[in-house]
């Protein structure tokens, strides 16, 4: 048998019934290959997060009833490759528990638990954030062909406006459940029952909903939700919609993001960060890139050169970024930024 040298290498070996998520920017599906490409250095990792591929791993081996889950957060180098040498570390511990015997796992459901043990004391592991949590559990579900949790049918009836249910039953579980699942007809229903709904209420909706695609009437319902809650002062909220608009197609999302750039009296540290965390996407453009480092240069509690590299991993991102900071004049806020850490 040939031997295992990447995690690829093992879920193939051992038949696992396997589906990958990215759980970086969003939770988005990630096929094999992006992992194979990452573990070959064929290609960099095309959703790096803080420096890291993060994988959201949903696998079933032999005849085990409930699938594990692993989530892992490979180091990445400043070309945006893999750092190996934890990656081999983590391998050699799975290999060592199984005894080296791979074959084994697609017949012995009690190894299950040994591996899954694993990830107690990995250094690679980590724990999502809630609506994360949530997210993955609704696109795993969905992806499967499984029921959606008992949560999302008090959502829709809320979020709908068809029935008075107390928003403060609603279960995040319900609204990631709603979020995959949306379909013209329900992105139509909440754009109209938007302006209404409580900030609460508003916010998880939005972490639920930066990560799918959402349809043109609900992002300019949003966009109005989130230009509201500006004028009123209440950042929360216009970070939230902002976030839930980068997921949004670049006429509605672009011209938003550009309206805010240029408004001084807006570009607060928070809002860069949503714009970069979520709408990196339009970030891709010759006016808007640099017109974005910019302000962030000029926000004093702004970690420039963090934001900034977290950007160039993108790979599409990589070369617009270095050349804004090459091209950038010297006494413009990038290049003062760029003279201090010279320093």
């Amino acid at each position: 048998m040939q031997p295992i040298h990447t995690l690829h290498d093992f879920f193939d070996r051992t038949g696992a019934e396997v589906r990958l998520y990215h759980m970086g920017r969003r939770v988005e599906p990630c096929s094999l290959r992006t992992l194979a490409d990452l573990e070959n250095d064929t290609s960099p990792w095309p959703l790096p997060w803080q420096g890291q591929a993060r994988l959201g791993i949903v696998f079933r081996l032999g005849d085990l009833a409930d699938p594990l889950i692993w989530f892992l957060a490979l180091p990445l180098d400043e070309q945006g490759q893999l750092v190996p040498a934890p990656r081999d570390a983590f391998l050699q511990r799975l290999l060592v528990t199984l005894g080296r015997n791979v074959e084994r796992v697609g017949h012995h459901a009690s190894d299950s638990g040994e591996i899954d043990n694993l990830m107690h004391d990995n250094p690679l592991a980590f724990t999502p954030s809630l609506p994360f949590q949530a997210m993955l559990h609704a696109r795993a579900t969905h992806d499967t062909g499984n029921p959606a949790s008992p949560h999302l049918e008090p959502v829709e009836a809320y979020l709908s406006g068809q029935q008075q249910v107390d928003w403060q039953f609603l279960g995040l579980q319900g609204l990631a459940d709603f979020a995959v699942r949306l379909d013209e007809e329900a992105a139509s229903l909440l754009a109209s029952t938007l302006p209404t709904l409580p900030d609460e209420v508003l916010h998880s909706l939005c972490y639920c909903l930066e990560h799918v695609t959402i349809p043109a009437a609900l992002a300019h319902a949003l966009r109005d939700r989130g230009e509201q809650a500006a004028a009123a002062g209440h950042l929360e909220t216009l970070c939230a919609c902002v976030r839930a608009v980068g997921s949004a197609e670049r006429t509605i999302a672009g011209p938003w993001f550009d309206s805010l750039l240029d408004d001084p009296a807006a570009c607060g540290p928070d809002l860069l960060a949503a714009i970069a965390a979520r709408g990196w996407e339009h970030l891709e453009d010759g006016q808007r890139l640099p017109r974005f480092l910019e302000r962030l240069a000029q926000q004093s509690k702004a970690d420039f050169s963090s934001a900034a590299r977290d950007l160039a991993l993108i790979p599409r991102l990589r070369l617009p970024v270095l050349v804004t900071l090459r091209e950038a004049r010297q006494d413009s806020a990038i290049g003062q930024r760029l003279a201090g850490l010279a320093q």
